[in-house]
């Protein structure tokens, strides 16, 4: 079968079943008398044929450092309410939180076996704006910021200080801070931030040195809430940058019989089911991931139908999330 045969079939000419097929437009009555054919003759047409004719691959390449996380889960979810309906499909490639794979899958991209990229980053050396800078391709950014390029990020540090501030206003003056690496610039950098100038703000500046370094995990959390511990000895409240660190610092603080909150208040961020399922569940941040997966795919698009657009840099609000406590003696 090909396109002359399918029309012929239809009763429609064979452009009309070419705009079909690349969304362009049709009357309602010529597409459903090809979509009627094409289910009866199960015809697909050749990909290869229509990416040497348009030179398009109607693929985008989504690079995200882990799959095992709520917040990316999230933002594929949003990328792919807005793919599915486009008619591109999605290229997922996974870094497993190496900055060094994210070069690797960007240079392996820029050879045009996609159409655009989201780079859903981690950290941003001197290779990758070499890189990115190369890329033959048009490229969103989502969940860092990066002068330049089209990006869609959160408001990390007020979110981080505004949660600092609930245990602060809580009564809680002895605040340690579990964070993630420097160089990650949202999550590690800007949240940090939020939580030193909370306690500078409150008097209380030698609290911004009660922190620690975590990894993305409840383990990590857990090993580097002993960790803090030890480096403070009294404390009364822990700000963690993710979810999964207040989750890990929970289970430390649990094993070792400090009543959570009543001893200890653990505050995250991330908004996950982590947050509810714990026992008792933690004060988070909601941070928009869902709605940055689909502004960012949006942005490529439209940059891929119009061949130009605006420089965009769109930042994100957040909420602070009290969970429902089931037990009220703590």
């Amino acid at each position: 079968m090909n396109i002359s045969e399918i029309a012929k079939l239809a009763g429609v000419s064979s452009a009309a079943v070419s705009r079909y097929f690349n969304q362009g437009y049709i009357s309602e009555e010529k597409r459903e008398a090809i979509r009627k054919v094409v289910e009866e003759t199960g015809y697909r047409p050749s990909v290869q044929a229509q990416t040497l004719r348009t030179k398009k691959t109607k693929m985008i390449g989504v690079i995200v450092p882990k799959i095992a996380s709520a917040s990316i889960g999230r933002v594929v979810e949003g990328i792919l309410s807005v793919l599915n309906k486009s008619g591109y499909q999605m290229l997922l490639a996974v870094t497993q939180n190496n900055p060094k794979k994210e070069l690797e899958y960007l240079t392996t991209l820029r050879e045009k076996q996609v159409d655009g990229v989201i780079l859903v980053a981690t950290v941003f050396t001197t290779e990758h704006r070499q890189v990115l800078k190369e890329l033959v391709v048009p490229v969103v950014i989502v969940g860092q910021r990066l002068s330049g390029y089209c990006c869609v990020y959160h408001d990390d540090y007020h979110a981080s200080y505004e949660l600092t501030k609930l245990l602060l206003e809580k009564g809680r003056k002895r605040l340690g801070y579990i964070g993630a690496i420097l160089q990650d610039k949202a999550v590690g950098a800007e949240r940090y931030r939020g939580f030193q100038e909370a306690v500078c703000k409150y008097g209380l500046e030698e609290l911004a040195k009660n922190y620690v370094i975590a990894s993305f995990t409840v383990a990590s959390g857990y090993k580097k809430a002993e960790e803090l511990m030890q480096k403070c000895k009294e404390l009364d409240g822990i700000v963690c940058a993710t979810d999964a660190m207040a989750a890990g610092a929970m289970q430390y603080l649990r094993e070792k019989r400090i009543a959570v909150p009543k001893q200890i208040w653990v505050v995250g961020q991330g908004d996950s089911e982590m947050a509810q399922v714990t026992t008792p569940p933690f004060v988070t941040v909601h941070y928009s991931y869902e709605k940055s997966g689909e502004i960012g795919i949006q942005m490529l698009l439209e940059v891929l139908e119009q061949g130009e657009t605006d420089l965009k840099e769109i930042k994100l609000g957040y909420s602070i999330v009290e969970q429902e406590r089931k037990d009220k003696n703590e």
